[in-house]
């Protein structure tokens, strides 16, 4: 198991009890599960996870896409209309070079 995956683990099992999580908290919970963790994964996990409602951040995975204003689709969907009117201009300039009568293999 790597280390990153067992200190998640970790977490989500303190998360579950309402345990603050904390590097000691998680460093305990892996040697009781007989798994050896360098201390800086456990530090980074607690200093990430300080302060945040982790319950929440599961709960509301993929809801932040859906919460996006019309008006910021819409222009996000702008330069995307207009890359493709590119492309098609570009397609367009290709396929009139096949009709000069030169030919790779004439």
């Amino acid at each position: 198991m790597s280390a990153e995956l067992a200190t998640s683990y970790a977490a989500l099992i303190l998360t579950d009890d309402n345990v603050e999580i904390t590097s000691d908290k998680l460093q305990t919970l892996l040697k009781a599960a007989n798994v050896e963790v360098e201390s800086i994964w456990t530090s980074l996990f607690a200093k990430a996870l300080q302060g945040k409602d982790v319950e929440a951040m599961l709960s509301n995975v993929g809801a932040a896409g859906a919460a996006a204003p019309a008006g910021a689709v819409a222009a996000a969907g702008a330069p995307a209309a207009e890359e493709k009117a590119e492309e098609k201009k570009e397609e367009a300039k290709e396929e009139s070079d096949d009709d000069m009568g030169f030919g790779l293999f004439d």
